[in-house]
């Protein structure tokens, strides 16, 4: 088999690039491709759509909860991705780096992947007010158990530091999001540092870091955060942007009541809104949704003052209906909701479907081409614009959730008690789960 033969029929199987891509295989409206257009045109500017998408909300309150900063390290950033995203032999993650560059409207021909993200991203803010800020974050390595760095689990590396930098380059626009693996020695000292310096959340993403939220390693990390009232970014669920160390079963959502239990207010991301998991409360453990498990979560007493989710990427093609509608129609939910984009997922053109929205009537069908032109030139406002006209009958995501600011703003010497352990749910620090009826 010729190099040729061999990336061509790799080409399916890397089109699982982040999600499986999407559901069904009919070619998105505007291609496969983010055609990475020029500047928003007065006409797509100023349409009523994007007007009233502001109606009620102010600005200044409004923070993405979830923007990746990414990088090559080509700038002395000390950023990198996995080797295996350079070599051909590995079509998959070959296509995969090309969908994120392409989704971040980078040039392959770029002098610097650094820089050019950068750049790009700062763009795309122009075409919102003043006042609206991003979370950036940075993204730790994966570690084994003994808190060694395994750059073969890691799947794209941002440091601290970086994303700290960046942020402060335009702090009108931008804060940041630190990241810390809790196994390693200095875990406590870097995240001391990293909140003096200005970090706003910690980011785990469990499944790709081989963090397991029930380990000891962790239960320092979690007395800093309650301690300095800094909440914690989970992803939940089925992961497939960042494959890393490959441990699914640490994305249980169950497995978040071990912080929540130290007293950390804890953000799921995506509300978990992809895959299955076990039911660790249920004797036979059988695999449910991984929304389905979130949502026991949300309903639990003992958890409403301190857990939280994102709203990023909930409305991509690979979710089921029921969990769009659920998320618009829990209105009890959504002050407990915040609006995240995942960028530069937005650009990856496959994963959202205006059309498709509109087909399950949560969107109106003459919205379809403005959303879809406007996602042409700036993937970010297509996606706030998108989630600010979904309905359901009279259920739609409340000014609230986009008003984010309020969960991630910085307050010194807040602190969070512990609570009770008869109002507790099930502990979820034992390594050895607890069996349930």
């Amino acid at each position: 088999m010729n190099r040729r033969h061999l990336l061509c029929c790799s080409a399916a199987l890397a089109t699982g690039l982040f999600t499986a891509l999407a559901v069904g295989t009919a070619a998105p409206r505007g291609g496969w491709r983010n055609p990475c257009r020029g500047p928003l045109p007065r006409e797509l500017a100023q349409h009523d759509l994007v007007l009233s998408a502001w109606d009620g909300i102010d600005p200044a309150q409004v923070w993405d909860a979830h923007a990746h900063l990414l990088g090559t390290g080509d700038s002395g950033s000390g950023c990198r991705v996995h080797a295996q995203m350079h070599q051909w032999w590995h079509p998959g993650e070959v296509l995969r780096r090309h969908a994120i560059l392409n989704a971040a409207c980078v040039p392959g021909a770029a002098a610097s992947v650094d820089r050019a993200y950068v750049e790009r991203l700062a763009t795309l803010m122009q075409d919102f007010p003043a006042g609206v800020q991003w979370c950036l974050f940075a993204f730790d390595h994966a570690c084994d158990e003994a808190g060694r760095e395994h750059q073969d689990w890691t799947t794209f590396h941002v440091p601290n530091d970086y994303a700290a930098r960046i942020s402060a380059g335009a702090p009108e626009r931008l804060r940041w999001v630190a990241s810390v693996h809790p196994y390693r020695a200095d875990a406590v000292a870097c995240l001391q540092a990293a909140i003096a310096g200005g970090a706003v959340a910690v980011k785990w993403l469990p499944s790709a870091m081989n963090i397991d939220l029930r380990h000891p390693r962790c239960r320092p990390v979690y007395e800093l955060l309650a301690r300095h009232e800094v909440p914690l970014i989970v992803h939940c669920g089925e992961e497939k942007a960042v494959p890393g160390a490959g441990r699914d079963d640490f994305g249980n959502p169950l497995l978040v009541r071990a912080p929540l239990e130290a007293g950390v207010r804890v953000i799921v991301a995506h509300a978990a809104s992809l895959g299955h998991a076990r039911d660790l409360d249920r004797r036979s453990r059988p695999r449910r949704a991984a929304f389905e498990l979130w949502a026991r979560l949300m309903d639990e007493p003992a958890w409403r003052d301190r857990l939280l989710a994102d709203v990023s990427a909930v409305f991509q093609v690979n979710r089921p209906p029921a969990v769009w509608r659920t998320v618009l129609t829990r209105d009890d939910w959504h002050p407990r909701l915040l609006h995240g984009s995942d960028y530069p997922l937005p650009g990856v053109m496959p994963l959202y479907s205006a059309e498709r929205l509109a087909a399950a009537g949560l969107l109106k069908a003459d919205a379809v081409p403005v959303l879809d032109a406007i996602r042409e030139h700036n993937p970010l406002l297509f996606d706030f614009v998108l989630k600010r006209q979904l309905r359901t009958g009279n259920a739609r995501l409340n000014a609230g959730v986009f008003e984010s600011r309020r969960h991630l703003q910085p307050r010194e010497g807040a602190v969070y008690s512990r609570p009770h352990t008869e109002q507790a749910p099930r502990s979820a620090w034992a390594r050895q789960d607890g069996a349930g009826s």
